[in-house]
C-alpha cells in the first residue's frame, strides 16, 4: 500500500534513541542521559471522509479498525502500539479523529533497545496532531505515548524512551530529570570517538516480565524505606548510605536493586558533568560501572551482552562499553575511537560468532532530532 500524496498528506519522521548512561532509571524518579538518533521510522497519514482506519507497516503487515468503535487490545503485538495512542488521543480529544491511512517504514531494528517501540508511539501521536490539528502539547503527546505502552503493550515502563524521541535535538544528550520531567541539553561532543552498537540479535523471552518484576522490586524497597523517611517520593532520591541501613529489612533482591538505582543515578548525574568536561575517557569508565551494576546487581544483562563488554576492556581504542535498554538481549553501547571502528566490528563479529554461533550486526549512530512532521507537496 502506498499513498498519492496531496496537500493535506503529513509525513513523520520518528527516531530510535540511545541512553549513554541512566538504565532502568526513568522509572525509579532518576536522572537518564538519552538522546535521540538518526536512524528513523518513517510513516505517511492521510486522512480519510470516514471512519475506518488503515495502518500499513511495510515490515509486520496491516491492519484495520474503526475510530468510532472501542478499540481492544490485539493478539497481535505491535498493532497495540499503534491502537494504544489511538485510544489514548481520543480520550484526550472526544470526536476530533476521523478515519485515516497510515504507511509504516522503519529502519530501526526490532528488540535492539534502540526503542523502535517509543519511535513507533510518538510518531503516531505527533502524526495524528498535526493531521487532525488536535493542539496536544508535546508533553501530552508523550505522556499519551508512555501510556500506550503501560494499558495496551502491557509494559510498565518510565518516561525515557518517549521523551527522548519527541524531544531530543541533534549534537545533543537530554540529561533528564524523570520525576520533575525538568531537563537541560548537553553538548554531545564525543571526538574523536564514534557511537557505535553492536546487536546481539538476540531477544531471551524475559524482558517484559522482568522488567515489570524489576519495577516491582524498586516499588517494594521504596514502600520499606519511606515508613521511616517520606520524604523520598522516588528510590533514585535514596541516598546509598540510607539504603545500606535496610539490608536486613530488604530482602537480598530486592536490596541489590535498590542499591543499583541510587548509585545509576549519581553516576550518570556525574557523567554529564564529566561530558561538559570533555573527559571522555571518565565518561567511559562509568559506562563499565554502569554494566557491572546491570549485570551484577539488578542482573538484567545476558551472557551475549557480557561476553561483548568483556571483549572491549582490553582494547584502548574503546573507552567504554555497556548493555543498553531494558536488557537480556539487544545491544552494547560502545565509544569507539574513529579509525578503529571497522576494526572493532571485524573482531567483535569473528570473536561472537565463534562465542555463539550467531552473526553480530553493527550499527553507527549519531544524535538527531526528535520527532519531526512535514506536509508533502501536493
Amino acid at each position: 500500500m502506498t499513498l498519492n500524496t496531496n496537500a493535506s498528506d503529513i509525513i513523520v519522521k520518528s527516531p530510535g534513541r540511545i541512553n549513554l548512561i541512566g538504565e532502568h532509571i526513568d522509572y525509579n524518579g532518576g536522572h537518564v542521559l538519552p538522546a535521540a538518533i538518526d536512524r528513523k521510522v518513517t510513516m505517511w497519514f492521510r486522512k480519510k471522509d470516514n471512519s475506518l482506519c488503515r495502518v500499513n507497516s511495510e515490515d509486520e503487515g496491516a491492519f484495520t479498525f474503526d475510530i468510532n468503535k472501542p478499540l481492544q487490545i490485539s493478539d497481535t503485538h505491535w498493532e497495540n502500539y499503534v491502537l494504544g495512542v489511538v485510544d489514548g488521543i481520543v480520550k484526550a480529544r472526544p470526536e476530533k479523529l476521523g478515519g485515516f491511512d497510515c504507511v509504516i517504514s522503519s529502519e530501526l531494528p526490532i528488540g535492539a533497545g534502540i526503542s523502535s517501540s517509543a519511535a513507533l508511539e510518538c510518531g503516531v501521536a505527533k502524526g495524528l496532531n498535526d493531521l487532525f490539528d488536535l493542539g496536544l502539547s508535546d508533553l501530552e503527546l508523550i505522556e499519551i505515548s508512555r501510556m500506550a505502552e503501560h494499558n495496551f503493550v502491557g509494559t510498565k515502563c518510565g518516561v525515557m524512551d518517549q521523551f527522548a524521541v519527541t524531544m531530543g535535538k541533534r549534537k545533543k544528550l537530554l540529561l533528564l530529570n524523570c520525576e520533575t520531567l525538568d531537563y537541560k541539553l548537553i553538548d554531545a561532543e564525543f571526538a574523536p570517538y564514534k557511537i557505535l552498537l553492536l546487536n546481539t540479535n538476540v531477544s531471551h523471552n524475559l524482558a517484559t516480565s522482568d522488567y515489570n518484576t524489576r519495577r516491582e522490586e524498586c516499588e517494594q524497597a521504596l514502600s520499606v524505606i519511606q515508613k521511616d523517611h517520606s520524604q523520598y517520593a522516588f528510590l533514585a532520591d535514596v541516598p546509598e548510605a540510607i539504603i545500606e541501613t535496610y539490608k536486613k529489612k530488604l530482602s537480598g533482591k530486592v536490596c541489590q536493586r535498590a542499591l543499583y538505582v541510587s548509585r545509576e543515578n549519581a553516576r550518570t548525574l556525574h557523567a554529564a558533568e564529566l561530558i561538559q568536561k570533555g573527559d571522555i575517557q571518565g565518561f567511559g569508565t562509568l559506562m563499565y560501572q554502569t554494566h557491572e551494576g546491570l549485570s551484577k546487581s539488578y542482573e538484567v544483562s545476558c551472557a551475549e551482552l557480557d561476553f561483548l563488554v568483556d571483549l572491549s576492556k582490553d582494547l584502548p581504542q574503546v573507552v567504554g562499553s555497556r548493555m543498553m535498554g531494558g536488557g537480556f538481549g539487544g545491544c552494547t553501547i560502545n565509544l569507539v575511537k574513529e579509525g578503529f571502528v571497522n576494526e572493532f566490528v571485524d573482531l567483535a563479529s569473528k570473536a561472537y560468532k565463534e562465542q555463539f554461533d550467531i552473526n553480530l550486526t553493527s550499527i553507527l549512530v549519531a544524535t538527531s532530532n526528535g520527532v519531526e512532521t512535514t506536509k508533502s507537496e501536493s
